[in-house]
């Protein structure tokens, strides 16, 4: 840990499998490298974007009968030990990859974490020195711009931003909230992102892939006479969803792509921020199953989580090959997969149901062996304090 003024720069980094552009990463052919997007048939199901309240009360009450089948309210708080509250609330990005860059640091991107001063604790600290710290430290890394910048605890890809200039960086700064973590990631400047979903239980040598989500990103294309504003309301999917794109891309609105010109309309490979996602299950090989396998065990005590990745040909990744780690979710990750507009509402709701199973009973097992979840105060303080923080993060790319 460097402690600097005016606050403070952890650097991780190590090598990427796979290349890794510091340009521009412009000029990509949308989906390039993903199996193709089947877009036949309706743009969205009709549960996809539901709010909370109407879409989990059937999970939340299977969850209650598992708190009293498991005899664990906070079961789930024990199902990764490696992290601190086993990665189901309060989870701290940097912490989880921080062990995954320790031991299998080819497959990560390398990041700085800086910790933002406290309002008041020095007087001369300034937003420009805290940009000046934030150069020199993504430089002794051997990173340059550009990079993802992204909050240290939250969820559901709030403050995920694409920075590609000293400009957008000291603005990314000054955005966010004092005091507080902030991370500075490589960018792996490749269309293919996925979620793996890996799941061992404690005792068995192999863990298996449960889930799988492939992430695309959404675009719209020029017809040279049509603003971007126009694009966005006559595409089958995004004419839906204005409001995860308008407000993104209000400075450009008016603007006129030319003819055939690719517009990308969501950074984030969340799907609340507006990524198609699909269901991937089926093309699970066992090479994958064998890479993600040996990630989670040498980070150890790894039992059940999400590892977010980039890649450059989803046909390497089903060889175990040829990805990047940009992020890893412990025991509060979900099977996204489920958000494929042509998963069912009752399939959706099964799906979520045998997740929590099986995290209890990761949850439950752990326990036996004498790990112990969170204290009901410990979690509540966790919770509140990641709900707290959420709204005060930079809009999302």
């Amino acid at each position: 840990m460097m402690h600097v003024v005016p606050g403070t720069v952890e650097v991780v980094a190590a090598g990427v499998a796979g290349a890794v552009d510091s340009g521009s990463g412009t000029g990509q052919v949308p989906h390039q490298g993903m199996p193709p997007l089947d877009e036949s048939g309706a743009p969205l199901s009709f549960f996809e974007f539901w709010p909370m309240w109407a879409f989990y009360p059937p999970v939340f009450i299977y969850v209650l009968w598992l708190m009293l089948r498991y005899r664990g309210i906070l079961l789930p708080t024990a199902a990764n030990p490696a992290l601190p509250g086993g990665g189901f609330v309060g989870e701290s990005k940097a912490e989880i990859l921080r062990l995954a860059m320790r031991h299998a640091s080819q497959w990560v991107a390398p990041f700085i974490a800086i910790d933002r001063p406290v309002a008041g604790d020095d007087r001369a600290a300034t937003l420009d020195a805290e940009l000046a710290q934030a150069l020199v430290s993504l430089q002794q890394a051997g990173m340059g711009l550009p990079v993802v910048a992204k909050q240290d605890l939250g969820c559901r890809g709030a403050g995920v931003q694409l920075v590609r200039s000293v400009d957008k960086l000291r603005s990314y700064l000054a955005a966010f909230p004092r005091g507080e973590r902030l991370l500075l990631q490589t960018y792996v400047p490749y269309e293919g992102e996925a979620g793996i979903f890996y799941c061992r239980e404690p005792g068995q040598d192999k863990g298996r892939i449960i889930s799988i989500t492939l992430k695309y990103f959404p675009h719209v294309v020029g017809y040279g006479h049509r603003t971007l504003r126009q694009l966005i309301l006559d595409d089958p999917r995004a004419g839906r969803l204005p409001h995860l794109y308008l407000g993104r891309h209000k400075a450009r609105l008016e603007d006129i792509p030319r003819a055939g010109e690719a517009i990308r309309l969501a950074f984030a490979g969340s799907h609340s921020r507006g990524a198609i996602f699909r269901n991937g299950n089926a093309l699970v090989t066992p090479q994958m199953e064998a890479r993600f396998d040996a990630i989670a065990h040498q980070i150890g005590e790894f039992h059940f989580g999400r590892f977010d990745i980039r890649f450059a040909d989803f046909a390497r990744v089903q060889q175990g090959e040829d990805f990047t780690i940009v992020e890893a979710n412990g025991a509060g990750a979900e099977s996204t997969h489920i958000w494929d507009r042509g998963t069912t509402l009752w399939r959706a709701w099964a799906d979520l149901m045998r997740q929590y199973r099986l995290l209890f009973q990761i949850g439950r097992a752990n326990r036996d062996r004498g790990f112990k979840p969170l204290t009901w105060s410990e979690f509540r303080r966790w919770h509140r304090r990641e709900k707290a923080l959420t709204p005060l993060y930079p809009a999302t790319d």
